[in-house]
């Protein structure tokens, strides 16, 4: 997983690509309308990473899921050294280079994105998944298991209830809190590029049919974690 040449790699830089690419993002937008990109509206893809900071290694893994019957498609992943130092609000340019790679490597180009994390959730409105969906023109979505730095009240107790996830210094709505389980704490859901709000939310509640997280999240999250042992073991003998 070579890192590419222009990847910022300096606080400042990453900055100012999050301001440069935050205008084009997108929230709007519904599955089934076009997909982007060669993306079959029929897949959906959940993407997920994992790190050994003891080795400096992280792990990204894409699975691609038939968006009717859950079934998984094709996975894929792909690894190397971290790209960039930790530093909350950045940390799309440590995961992207992986989790390019892990996209580019599929065979089945799926029509949405699930990110394990945030989209317009972010302080500066482009957290992984809209910074993804800009990068590959793909349609995403975020959706995160804390709320970061916003708002929230507890969503009803009932599957499907919401409620605003808001920034407490402008009061704007940047997701939601979703509960996809009776009794078990929400998700946070945002819009990553070329999707709105409910149709982010409508999708996060297909997703989930058994548990709290998204059945993408889940299939991505435990290839990541093999993944990354089968590396960090093989870097041990080498």
């Amino acid at each position: 997983m070579p890192i590419p040449a222009d990847w910022p790699t300096t606080e400042a830089e990453a900055l100012a690509e999050q301001e440069r690419l935050r205008p084009l993002v997108r929230a709007a937008g519904a599955i089934g309308a076009t997909a982007g990109p060669d993306g079959d509206d029929r897949l959906i893809a959940g993407v997920d990473v994992a790190y050994d900071d003891a080795r400096d290694l992280v792990v990204a893994a894409a699975v691609v899921l038939d968006r009717a019957t859950l079934a998984v498609v094709e996975e894929t992943t792909a690894g190397g050294r971290v790209a960039f130092p930790y530093i909350p609000g950045l940390l799309a340019f440590r995961e992207l280079p992986a989790v390019l790679d892990a996209l580019a490597a599929l065979t089945h180009r799926p029509g949405t994105v699930v990110c394990d994390g945030y989209g317009l959730a972010h302080p500066r409105r482009l957290g992984l998944a809209s910074h993804l969906g800009v990068l590959t023109g793909l349609r995403t979505l975020g959706v995160a298991k804390t709320p970061f730095t916003f708002d929230h009240r507890e969503p009803g107790p009932a599957r499907g209830d919401t409620a605003p996830l808001t920034d407490p210094a402008t009061g704007e709505e940047v997701g939601r809190a979703l509960r996809t389980r009776p009794g078990v704490k929400p998700v946070f859901v945002s819009v990553g590029h070329r999707i709105g709000l409910a149709e982010a939310v409508e999708a996060t509640i297909r997703l989930t049919p058994r548990y709290r997280l998204p059945e993408t999240t889940r299939h991505a999250d435990s290839l990541c974690r093999r993944a990354l042992g089968a590396m960090s073991a093989a870097s041990d003998v080498n």
